[in-house]
């Protein structure tokens, strides 16, 4: 019998509803906070902002990350900026319009009041960041500047260079360090979470592995906060850091936490192209690019001639040419699938064809190349050093390549699962972004979350529940404990003759071509085959080196692989079952006569949130209906 997801969400116009929802919500005596232990697991924008707004707030903290530091979070990699609707520019912007822009983006396929909520503390989070001494860029007069992003008409992202992740996290880890300082937080690094406990149906504690001694520990609380990023890395080749995985989530998954959406991913248009199989990851180039970079193609088939030798009449601008309003600021999910679309016609660049020309030659003609230095200096600087090609003299070479998830582990308007006691914020829960994700709203949500939204709501859940005095003695730890060992030295003995890092190319590959940028019923069914069967050929196969009493990154990746293989399954039902093209899941069955993505809002206007029933067994399939009674649901067009 299917669960009701109870959304949660306040009845009240959506403009009143989270300020009156604060008011109605239970408060924690500040005398009683330091009666609660929290659980934060993450340490980039969410699990930082969440973790030094709660021990600010008096509740005493466990932080854990899996890096050397909290501040080599992946956060850091973020480089266009973050919206927020302060309207600057005196350009028509307003909070209900950066919600409209967002729902609209996410193909209309996000819960109407999360949005809503985000982009009304979205001025908070400059305020809070700018007070933290984050460097945004500055206008002459000492106003903070704003460029625009794609999807929108107006300027309001906020930003620093092309590294704006990596300065809004210095602000986070400075607040975290405080509190660090100050005993209200205790710091855990290079641990990482394997298992989430669960007492008398609440989430009260995980299950780690340090990953200097090998040693198993675990540690109990009132609450359990995943903060642990997406899961893109299950691809293989992503825009995400090696380290990228889903551990975290898919455990609590196998725990009872509902999985929501698996099958939006995010497909990046602004990617350096593949060169070869050598390669481990992709590099981004920040889509802030495409706000003075043109991107074009050959008009003629196969021509091979030097970019610079191609008249501007034999260029192909084929986003401006097919989307006048927004040209290359069209949405992440509409360049991309348009870059696909002229590489498989022939028209691509580059020695592999898979890729488009990022042209700078116009913009550096208009402004001067000191501005375009001033913009996007160690952007240029990285390409550089990355392909050996000077982007001030010669167009970049791009393409779509994975960088985020949508989907995530269900949650309700106060950020928490199904699981009581189990709460999921930024990239890890699937609440805010729909089918596609804008660019900068990622940022947006990580802070909103840990800053501004989680800090009441977790408030209430604590107040109501009836949280037993436990230890680590109990026998849930033990469970989890052993069942954490068994799987390591399962992995140990295997002894096979393939490394972790074949099975995953592998797993990468398939993903890419069955449930990619496009995919059909009939590849995504040969898919779910192939992974099944790879993934018994990977607990017969695989070799692991070394033991689990110390370092061993070997068998730290044998862990996520082998997660991503049961999850790649999922998100191949899940992609399978929504035969819709929508946002960025584009079936090739469902596109109008244009090739646009056409939806299907009478039989998939709904969150699909799917439950664990066993390796290998089909899910049960939870359906949450999305209303939408402030934006009307259409056509998405951006011409």
């Amino acid at each position: 019998m299917a669960a009701t997801l109870n959304s949660k969400v306040p009845s009240a116009p959506i403009e009143e509803m989270w300020d009156r929802h604060r008011f109605e919500m239970k408060l924690v005596n500040p005398s009683n906070k330091r009666k609660f232990t929290i659980i934060v697991v993450g340490t980039g924008l969410a699990g930082a902002s969440a973790a030094a707004s709660l021990a600010e707030l008096g509740y005493q903290v466990l932080n854990f990350c899996y890096q050397d530091s909290p501040r080599r979070a992946h956060s850091i990699a973020a480089q266009g900026g973050i919206n927020a609707a302060k309207n600057y520019r005196n350009d028509g912007d307003s909070a209900y319009r950066l919600f409209y822009d967002t729902v609209k983006g996410g193909d209309y396929r996000a819960r109407e009041a999360n949005v809503y909520r985000l982009a009304q503390v979205s001025g908070n989070i400059i305020d809070q960041c700018v007070a933290q001494g984050v460097p945004f860029a500055r206008e002459y007069g000492g106003l903070l500047d704003n460029r625009s992003f794609g999807g929108a008409q107006v300027s309001r992202t906020f930003y620093a260079r092309g590294q704006t992740g990596q300065q809004l996290l210095l602000g986070a880890y400075q607040a975290l360090s405080r509190q660090i300082g100050l005993g209200k937080v205790a710091m855990y690094p290079r641990t990482e979470m394997l298992d989430l406990v669960i007492i008398d149906g609440k989430a009260r504690g995980i299950v780690t592995r340090n990953l200097v001694s090998g040693k198993v520990e675990s540690f109990i609380g009132d609450a359990v906060v995943l903060a642990t990023g997406g899961y893109g890395n299950v691809f293989f080749l992503s825009t995400n850091a090696m380290g990228c995985n889903t551990t975290a989530i898919w455990r609590s998954y196998k725990r009872g936490a509902f999985f929501a959406n698996p099958c939006y991913t995010q497909i990046h248009p602004t990617c350096i192209p593949v060169t070869g199989d050598h390669q481990s990851k992709l590099t981004l180039m920040s889509e802030s690019l495409r706000n003075d970079g043109r991107i074009w193609v050959p008009r003629q088939k196969g021509d091979t001639r030097s970019p610079n030798q191609i008249p501007e009449a034999e260029r192909y601008y084929y986003l401006e040419e097919k989307y006048p309003s927004f040209g290359n600021l069209v949405p992440r999910d509409v360049a991309s699938r348009n870059a696909k679309m002229v590489c498989d016609e022939g028209y691509g660049v580059g020695t592999t064809g898979y890729g488009v020309y990022l042209d700078f030659s116009e913009a550096i003609q208009r402004l001067g190349k000191q501005t375009i230095v001033e913009r996007y200096g160690n952007l240029f600087d990285m390409y550089q050093q990355i392909t050996a090609e000077d982007p001030y003299r010669v167009p970049m070479r791009i393409y779509p390549a994975i960088h985020y998830t949508m989907g995530g582990l269900w949650v309700d308007y106060h950020l928490m699962s199904n699981v009581p006691g189990l709460f999921v914020v930024g990239e890890a829960n699937f609440s805010d972004h729909g089918a596609n994700r804008l660019g900068a709203s990622a940022l947006m949500q990580g802070l909103a979350d840990g800053y501004f939204v989680l800090p009441y709501t977790i408030g209430d859940y604590l107040v109501q529940a009836t949280l037993e005095k436990h230890d680590t003695t109990h026998p849930a730890f033990k469970e989890a404990e052993n069942e954490i060992s068994a799987l390591v030295k399962r992995l140990l003995n295997i002894r096979g003759e393939r490394t972790v890092d074949s099975f995953h190319k592998e797993l990468g590959r398939l993903l890419w071509e069955y449930c990619g940028m496009s995919r059909n019923a009939q590849g995504l069914q040969r898919a779910i085959q192939d992974i099944r069967t790879l993934r018994e050929a990977f607990w017969q196969e695989v070799r692991v080196p070394g033991d689990g009493g110390e370092l061993n990154q070997s068998l730290e990746r044998a862990g996520r692989v082998a997660d991503f293989l049961e999850l790649a399954e999922l998100i191949c039902v899940d992609a399978l079952h929504r035969n819709e093209s929508c946002g960025g899941h584009f079936r090739e069955e469902s596109q109008t006569a244009e090739g646009e993505a056409l939806r299907n809002d009478q039989a998939f206007a709904y969150v699909g949130a799917w439950e664990f029933r066993g390796v290998g067994s089909n899910p049960a399939l939870h359906k949450e209906p999305l209303e939408f009674k402030y934006v009307t649901l259409s056509q998405r067009s951006y011409k």
